[in-house]
């Protein structure tokens, strides 16, 4: 899932520098069939956050434009996982730092959460399970979901490689839901910010989301882009995830 105006600069942030997206780009264009989204409506953001929030961040306009289309891309690629296809959203601004009424962390509407509320509001899923693997706790997501029973959040964590990939693992081996979605953050990786995961444990979450998928909830998975800001390592481990989910998937 890509739009051109991904590439674009919206704003001063590490998410939004120039070229991020290129190397990811690169690898995958050929591999994987692009689908363009289209940006998401108002009514869709305002299904988790305020209008106070929707209009603060409507002040900046490169911003706003940039996170109906990134909340965009998010609802469709929830769109193909529903229909059984997975999907990666390679997209920006990340989201899991926003929260119904406030934001951080480079983000501004909740990409994941937005897609999830459309389809629980629709009716199309009854239970969802949002994984997250970024460097930062999706604090926005906890916010959004915390006393929801239709929705389960789970922060993947360890003290190196071998327990954080364990710790996924063990995690989804008692989890139930209709639909998977990642939260997928690549700022733990070697040569970035968390300085620990490598590109193939990227891979091997892949293979453990894509076989999740394919047991319990047939085959709907999607993933969205959240942090890394390595743009080498982020296209590396990128490419690794979508090869190592699409290795367990039809």
């Amino acid at each position: 899932m890509f739009h051109e105006l991904f590439r674009e600069t919206y704003t001063s942030d590490p998410a939004a520098s120039p070229g991020r997206l290129d190397h990811a780009l690169n690898l995958l264009q050929g591999k994987y069939p692009f689908v363009t989204p289209f940006p998401c409506s108002e009514e869709d953001v305002l299904r988790v956050h305020t209008p106070g929030h929707l209009e603060h961040v409507r002040m900046d306009s490169p911003v706003y434009r940039m996170a109906l289309l990134a909340a965009g891309a998010a609802i469709k690629s929830s769109a193909l996982a529903l229909a059984g296809r997975a999907s990666f959203a390679l997209c920006r601004p990340p989201g899991h730092h926003a929260s119904p009424s406030s934001c951080w962390g480079f983000c501004y509407f909740n990409n994941v959460a937005i897609a999830l509320e459309k389809l629980l509001y629709e009716k199309s899923v009854k239970k969802a399970l949002i994984i997250d693997f970024d460097l930062h706790f999706g604090d926005g997501t906890s916010n959004i979901f915390t006393g929801n029973p239709a929705v389960s959040f789970w922060h993947v964590k360890g003290a190196n490689s071998s327990s954080f990939v364990s710790n996924l693992d063990s995690y989804l081996q008692k989890a139930e839901a209709d639909i998977v979605a990642v939260s997928a953050g690549f700022d733990r990786h070697v040569n970035d910010w968390g300085g620990m995961l490598h590109t193939k444990d990227y891979g091997s979450m892949g293979e453990l989301l894509g076989a999740f998928a394919k047991e319990k909830c047939r085959g709907r998975l999607f993933a969205v882009l959240e942090g890394g800001y390595n743009a080498r390592s982020l296209g590396d481990s990128v490419l690794a995830f979508c090869d190592g989910a699409a290795s367990q998937l039809p």
